[in-house]
């Protein structure tokens, strides 16, 4: 992602000029990010018992409400102001969004500064809310949007200054991130690890059946997610006019479909049947693995990197029950895991030939590149990690975490937003009686205290 502010020295030499083209794109581009978080919030909806659908929707779209407001107050100037020691950003102007001029640009991009900062708003938004999916079905709402503001502020802000802002360490080392490998996934692959530690295992945990209540739903959001997808790589490249955003594009449709037939196929052996699941989290996995190597690779390598991926995270989903880490919803499997797998493959299969002049491995570059792509997924891990768990220690002490355990039985739509996700009676209003097979089909809790039924709010 072309970075940095077009200062007056740079716009001399460069001459740039609005581009209507260009910044029409950029909104689209915009746009189909921004749809990318409602369409998590839907993947990992399908994901969990009928009894967190609403939270687990929640947890998602809370994120467009408080990462906007903190973006424009202090984290645009964060992320992508005037550097400070490679670490941080700022720019006085940039704090509220008040002091940017109507058509001033972005570096040499041709798009304005405010479109710029919408883009990169949408990545902002999602990336906590990939978090989300590790938490499902007990953490309070309120310390979760508490931990959201805290972690885009402490975290995010400053991995995105260290990978795209002008002066940014790991972008002045020349690591490769298109799109959001180390400073999205992985950034948030590795909170979630850190945050999961805090809050511990759900109730019943490798001993209580947790499948999935509704597939298509599932299915809806990796859809969504895919279609999105498109304009959170090659919007990156914040134009066109070189052809690097097409082939963007392509890479990252190769990739997605490589990975989601890897993963079927490892599905297939181990398990014996191709599941939608597998097929949506394989594309997933595929996404997020071609996302820092949309603009290095060819589409050969994207094909290698989608393949791999797909396997690779799909063995990554299962070591969550060997290790007895409670990773709802596979964050660490597909966007830790698929993070790393994409970001290092970069050092192997870059060409040298489409973002830039650096060349991996296996097109006569040398291990320099893979030095670099392995320096900025440790660097961007561990930072996460450790403040990650921080943060969510500091939270679990001020407020507590997590919910209490007759709440987590009933179910947090309920004790925290007061609502469910279906009215079995199709009246609506009051209590009603539902047979526990039917609950448990739509991966409610089993029957307790020897009954035959549940009691449920339409």
């Amino acid at each position: 992602m072309p970075p940095g502010i077009q200062t007056l020295a740079d716009g001399l030499a460069a001459k740039a000029t609005l581009s209507p083209a260009d910044t029409g794109f950029m909104l689209l581009c915009s746009a189909l990010v921004m749809v990318m978080t409602p369409g998590l919030a839907f993947f990992y909806g399908g994901m969990v018992r009928v009894k967190s659908v609403l939270n687990m929707l929640m947890m998602s779209f809370v994120g467009l409400g408080i990462v906007t407001v903190l973006w424009v107050l202090y984290g645009f100037g964060l992320a992508f102001g005037n550097d400070h020691g490679g670490i941080i950003g700022w720019r006085s102007d940039f704090a509220g969004l008040g002091g940017i001029g109507l058509t001033e640009l972005w570096g040499t991009s041709g798009i304005p500064v405010y479109v710029f900062a919408v883009f990169q708003l949408m990545f902002a938004v999602l990336t906590p809310a990939l978090i989300s999916g590790a938490l499902a079905d007990r953490v309070k709402f309120t310390a979760w949007a508490l931990f959201t503001a805290l972690w885009v502020t402490v975290v995010y802000f400053p991995v995105a200054h260290w990978v795209w802002g002008e002066g940014g360490w790991l972008f002045r080392l020349g690591v490769i991130d298109f799109a959001g490998g180390t400073a999205v996934h992985i950034n948030a692959g590795a909170a979630a690890l850190g945050v999961l530690l805090v809050v511990g295992r759900r109730i019943g945990f490798r001993k209580d059946p947790m499948r999935p209540h509704n597939l298509p739903l599932v299915m809806l959001g990796a859809g969504l997610l895919w279609f999105g997808w498109f304009g959170f790589n090659s919007g990156s490249w914040l134009g066109n006019s070189d052809g690097v955003g097409a082939v963007a594009f392509v890479n990252t449709q190769v990739a997605t479909a490589a990975a989601m037939l890897g993963w079927l196929a490892y599905e297939k052996l181990r398990h014996g049947a191709f599941t939608t699941l597998g097929a949506a989290s394989g594309a997933v996995a595929g996404l997020v693995a071609i996302t820092p190597a949309c603009g290095a690779v060819s589409p050969l390598g994207a094909l290698a990197v989608g393949a791999v991926a797909g396997v690779l995270c799909a063995l990554a989903v299962g070591l969550k029950y060997k290790l007895g880490y409670d990773d709802s919803l596979d964050v660490i499997g597909v966007h830790l895991v698929g993070g790393v797998v994409g970001s290092l493959l970069v050092g192997l299969f870059a060409t040298g030939g489409v973002q830039s002049t650096a060349r991996g491995l296996f097109h006569g570059g040398g291990l320099g590149q893979l030095g670099k792509q392995t320096l900025g997924v440790v660097a961007v891990l561990l930072y996460s990690f450790v403040v990650s768990y921080a943060l969510a220690k500091g939270v679990d002490r001020l407020m507590g975490f997590r919910v209490a355990e007759d709440e987590e039985i009933t179910g947090v739509d309920r004790t925290a937003h007061a609502e469910t996700a279906y009215d079995f009676t199709g009246a609506g209003g009051g209590a009603h009686r539902v047979p526990a097979a039917a609950l448990g089909a739509l991966g409610g809790p089993a029957p307790t205290h020897g009954t035959d039924t549940e009691k449920v709010d339409a």
